[in-house]
Parts: C-alpha cells; sequence; structure tokens
C-alpha cells in the first residue's frame, strides 16, 4: 500500500470490514445504477416509449462498474454524475438515451446518501443489538457480579463508579467498549472537559432531605388517590408486561407486582415510596459530577420563591445572559 496518500484511520483502524464496504465506491455507483433502474422502471410504467429489453440491458450491468471509462470521461467533463452515466452508456448502448432520463445529479447523490446512511444505521444497530442480548444472556447465567467482573477487567474505573446491581450501565459500558474499543469512563472525562458553545446557566434545586423525602411520600400517595392502580390495571389488560421498558418505570413494575399477587398492596406502596426516594438521591449523586452547576438550596431562600427567582436572574445577570431590566416574568 502506498505511503504518499491520504489515507482515513476511520476506516483503516476503526471500521469494520461491513462499514466500509457501506462507504465504499463500488456500494455507492452500484446504489446508483440501482437508482438509475428504478427510474427507467418508473417512467416506462407511466408511459415513456422505454422498452424491456432496455431495462434488463441496465440490470446485466449493474454490477459490474466500468471505472477507468467513468475515470477517463470525469478527466474530459469534470463531472462525477455524468461520467458514469456515460461510462453505464458504454456499457448498455441500447439503454443509453434513457440513462438518467429526466433527474438532476440530486437525484443519484442525495437517495444515494440516505440509503448509505440507512444501511450504516442498521449494521450499528444489529451490532448493538447482538451486544446487548449477549451481555444481557451473560448475567441472567452467571449474575450481575460477574457481569461487573467482566466491566472491571477492561475499564475499572467505570467499574468503582457503576454499582454492580446496575446492570443497564454496565452492560452500556461494556458496549460501548466492545463496539468502540475505548474506556467509556476515558469517553465521558473527555466530553465533561469540553467547553459548551452555548453561554448558560445550570441551576440544580435542592432541599434538605427530610424535606425532600416528605415531598416524594406524598406525590406517591397523590398519585394512588389519583388513579395509578386503575392506569396500571388497564395497561395489564392491554397486553402490558414487566418486561416491557416502559412497565419498569417507577411505580409502574410496584403496582405490577401487586396486581399479579406477588406482594400486599401496603408493601407494594412502601417499595415505590423506597425506590423513588433511592433515585432522588442518585439524581443527586449525578447533579454532583456535573461541572458549572449552581446550587439553590430551597431552605436558603426560607423557601420564598421570590428570593429564589431574584437569585436566579442577579445569575443571570451576571453572566449577561440577561440585560438589567429585561427580566420578563411573565
Amino acid at each position: 500500500m502506498s505511503n504518499d496518500r491520504y489515507r482515513s484511520p476511520l476506516s483503516e483502524r476503526y471500521a469494520s470490514k461491513e462499514m466500509q464496504y457501506i462507504f465504499s465506491p463500488d456500494m455507492k455507483f452500484r446504489t446508483w445504477r440501482r437508482l438509475w433502474i428504478a427510474l427507467a422502471e418508473t417512467e416506462k410504467e407511466l408511459g415513456l416509449d422505454i422498452t424491456d429489453e432496455q431495462i434488463a440491458e441496465l440490470k446485466e450491468h449493474a454490477e459490474d462498474i466500468n471505472y477507468e471509462v467513468a475515470k477517463e470521461r470525469e478527466k474530459k467533463v469534470r463531472h462525477d454524475v455524468m461520467s458514469h452515466v456515460y461510462a453505464y452508456g458504454q456499457q448498455c448502448p441500447k439503454a443509453k438515451g434513457i440513462i438518467h432520463l429526466g433527474a438532476t445529479s440530486c437525484y443519484v447523490g442525495d437517495n444515494t446518501d440516505i440509503i448509505v446512511m440507512h444501511e450504516a444505521l442498521q449494521l450499528v444497530r444489529t451490532k448493538l443489538v447482538n451486544v446487548i442480548a449477549e451481555l444481557a444472556d451473560f448475567a441472567d447465567r452467571y449474575g450481575e457480579e460477574a457481569l461487573h467482573a467482566k466491566l472491571r477487567e477492561v475499564d475499572e474505573r467505570a467499574a468503582e463508579e457503576i454499582h454492580p446491581n446496575n446492570r443497564k450501565r454496565v452492560i452500556r459500558a461494556l458496549e460501548f467498549y466492545h463496539l468502540t474499543g475505548q474506556k467509556i469512563s476515558e469517553h465521558n472525562e473527555t466530553e465533561r472537559q469540553k467547553e459548551s458553545p452555548y453561554q448558560f446557566a445550570y441551576f440544580v434545586l435542592n432541599d434538605e432531605r427530610e424535606r425532600l423525602y416528605g415531598r416524594i411520600d406524598r406525590r406517591v400517595d397523590q398519585m394512588l388517590e389519583e388513579g395509578l392502580v386503575d392506569e396500571v390495571r388497564k395497561l395489564k389488560d392491554m397486553g402490558c408486561t414487566r418486561d416491557m421498558v416502559s412497565m419498569k418505570g417507577l411505580g409502574y413494575k410496584e403496582i405490577l407486582a401487586y396486581l399479579e399477587g406477588e406482594i400486599p398492596f401496603e408493601e407494594a406502596v412502601r417499595i415505590l415510596k423506597r425506590d423513588t426516594r433511592h433515585f432522588a438521591k442518585r439524581q443527586i449523586t449525578w447533579f454532583k459530577r456535573e461541572r458549572d452547576v449552581i446550587w439553590v438550596p430551597k431552605q436558603e431562600f426560607d423557601y420564598d420563591e421570590t428570593k429564589i427567582l431574584e437569585f436566579l436572574l442577579e445569575n443571570l445577570r451576571k453572566r449577561g445572559i440577561i440585560q438589567n431590566g429585561s427580566d420578563d416574568r411573565s
């Protein structure tokens, strides 16, 4: 291989053979020819004077791209689409006059870009689904600790940050490593160090732990009063099961366990309140890792919303996000 020409590290080091093909000249120009065939078939259906023999000739040479002819032609006309129309016509003399008939360069260029991107995303999706399925199967067979041990082998820092029982995050970290070859902890650190192109203020409202937990308990009670059990029962009757991601949210899985007779109603409510409090605690932990957070402890403002609003607006003024007198409170 020559070393005096540009080569993309994205292709040479990181892309799979399947992905390299999707973005290859063969894929591009064979797609152009398939589009020209589809165009001719449609125009024939609409009544244009195009014969089955011409279309058959186009199909016969859909795959064998005569690159050298196209290359030489492009030296003269300086146009890639017209060069390949010419090259295709050399192979298909009977159909020469109907290739690209009535179309613009965007017809093959833009549609091919869309097809290539679709194929690439389908490949990524397939690989993601396969990796996730394999890791989930491993966890089912050997347990969360064994799965977490696999993460520790490839990314010790991520293993320290992610609890073994958090299967989704463990699988996500392993999935990221297997698909990119990069540790997710390193990726996340790089992302955290990036400067935002936007001028913004990142406020996080917080409260004393006991008051926060009390509000969570009251919110759960209100959800139950307003029909949470009936809502989950209707979803269950519609065929929704606990295997669905939508049924694993707080409130749904606990009430579903009650409706299926696994636990008493009181226990379902206790678990729901407990798990919601744990979720709130994890949210606070997550925000504490974020850069540029401006904490707003409500108790320090005597729970006065006017004082809190003034604090927010003053910060926005200092950062030049709003000007004095321009804060519209409507």
